[in-house]
């Protein structure tokens, strides 16, 4: 079956490949939000484990799926096979950083005053729906310049590995669809309203798939920029974002297990299938 669905999508376009990729982890962020129609409260063990596990798959993404790739593409570059690699990635650092620094947002756990970002009067929901979307922005070009990197022809991009790439990002945004959806719902906020948020924060998902793509397929020469770009802003997400959120409540064990626990599975999809 996966082969068959493999062998299909090799007759696609690679933007059109990066757009139902990014679809299919907009559903399973859907999915995910979709848990606030049958419990109002979620354990916050149980969410930071699943926050830790996000964290986990994205760091084991942003090395084996991005940087490597980027590394291994370089190959020959007259300044160092590690130019690309390294600009890229401090590129994606400062261009996530700047996001934060102006994009209101508020992380998963913490109180409405500790905001960040420019301030302004928005709802908590709507600060806790940006700061999922800015985690998914890095989530959405990863996967758009792994299938971009198909279409320019690069030896060690393959199909199977941007499915593995995919894959695990769709796996790990199931809980962050539930970690905006369910809380809200706790605060009393209506199920429909709850589900709709949750799952509005990987629309962007996509958008920054296609985006990718498109970029890598028009001018192939940028391509490990771009990869370690995206490595370096999922990086960039984990260390600011991810765990302190996963951290925040005290669950500091149970986080970390869930860390260790997203790393392997990625590193696992990405070895075997990539």
């Amino acid at each position: 079956m996966g082969t068959a669905l493999i062998a299909a999508a090799k007759e696609l376009h690679p933007v059109l490949q990066a757009l139902l990729a990014g679809m299919f982890t907009w559903f399973l962020t859907v999915l995910g939000a979709a848990c606030v129609f049958f419990t109002k409260t979620g354990s916050r063990k149980l969410l930071d484990a699943m926050l830790g596990f996000a964290a986990g798959v994205m760091m084991a993404a942003s090395f084996w799926s991005l940087l490597s790739p980027a590394i291994e593409m370089s190959e020959g570059n007259p300044i160092g096979t590690w130019f690309p690699a390294a600009c890229g990635f401090l590129a994606g650092v400062g261009f996530l950083r700047l996001i934060d620094l102006v994009l209101p947002h508020l992380h998963i756990g913490f109180n409405a005053n500790e905001a960040e970002g420019i301030k302004t009067s928005w709802p908590k929901s709507t600060l806790l729906v940006l700061a999922i979307t800015l985690h998914n922005i890095p989530e959405g070009l990863a996967i758009g310049v792994a299938f971009g990197a198909i279409g320019a022809g690069f030896d060690s991009a393959t199909l199977a590995g941007a499915v593995a790439l995919a894959a695990g990002i769709g796996i790990q945004n199931f809980p962050e669809g539930f970690a905006v959806s369910v809380p809200l719902r706790s605060e009393g906020m209506g199920v429909a309203k709850s589900f709709f948020l949750g799952q509005l924060s990987a629309v962007v998902e996509p958008l920054s798939a296609v985006l990718g793509a498109w970029l890598v397929f028009a001018a192939k020469p940028i391509l490990p920029y771009a990869l370690a770009f995206a490595a370096g802003a999922m990086i960039f997400v984990v260390v600011e974002e991810v765990i302190p959120e996963s951290q925040h409540n005290g669950n500091t064990e149970i986080a970390t297990a869930g860390t260790v626990l997203g790393f392997v599975v990625m590193m696992i999809l990405d070895v075997a299938f990539g």
